[in-house]
C-alpha cells in the first residue's frame, strides 16, 4: 500500500472513487453524487496542480486508487493555527484492514508540517460508529455537535465535530 499527494493524472481514478463514496457512502459527506458526477474531469485536474492549493492524499493498492484524504487549511490570520480533514473516504473492499488509519496517520502527519498548524479539526456523522472510533483513537475529542445537520433521503442526519492537538501549545510569553 502506497500512500501519496495526488496529482493531476489521478484526476479519473479520484473521481470515480469520489462517486462511489458519494453513491455509498451518502451520509457520510455533504456533497452528493447528483452534485459531482457532472464534474468535468478537467476541473478535477486543475484541483490537483501543484500551484492549485490542495493537499489531497490517495492510497495505492498496485495502481487502484482505494482510499483518500484531503487535508485543508484556515486562511484568516486569527485561525490559520487550524487545520482540518475532509474528503476521507475507503472503499469498501479495503475497510477493517487499517486504511483509515494509516491514511488518516499520513493526514496528520503532513498538517504537522505546515507552519504554524497547531490543531486539526474532522467532522463526522453522528452514528458512523467505525469513523468515530477510529478518530478518537487518534486522539481526536468531540466538542460540537450540529443536530439535523443534513437530509439523505428524507433522514435527518447529526454532525460530530472533533478536534485533537498536533503539538504543544507555547508557553505563555515566549515568541
Amino acid at each position: 500500500m502506497v500512500i501519496r499527494r495526488l496529482v493531476s493524472s489521478d484526476a479519473s481514478a479520484f473521481q470515480s472513487l469520489r462517486l462511489e463514496g458519494l453513491r455509498l457512502s451518502a451520509s457520510a459527506f455533504g456533497s452528493s453524487y447528483e452534485e459531482e458526477c457532472d464534474t468535468p474531469l478537467s476541473t478535477i485536474e486543475a484541483r490537483f496542480a501543484p500551484d492549485s492549493g490542495r493537499n489531497m492524499f490517495g492510497a495505492f493498492d498496485g495502481d487502484e486508487l482505494v482510499g483518500i484524504v484531503g487535508v485543508g487549511r484556515e486562511t484568516a490570520l486569527k485561525v490559520r493555527h487550524k487545520a482540518y480533514v475532509r474528503a476521507m473516504y475507503v472503499t469498501q473492499t479495503h475497510r477493517g484492514k487499517g486504511l483509515g488509519r494509516l491514511l488518516m496517520e499520513h493526514a496528520l502527519a503532513f498538517a504537522a508540517t505546515m507552519e504554524g498548524v497547531q490543531r486539526m479539526t474532522i467532522s463526522v456523522t453522528a452514528g458512523n460508529a467505525e469513523a468515530i472510533g477510529l478518530y478518537e483513537s487518534l486522539g481526536f475529542v468531540e466538542f460540537g455537535r450540529e443536530p439535523d445537520s443534513m437530509i439523505v433521503d428524507g433522514e435527518f442526519y447529526d454532525e460530530i465535530t472533533m478536534s485533537r492537538a498536533l503539538a504543544a501549545k507555547p508557553p505563555a510569553g515566549t515568541d
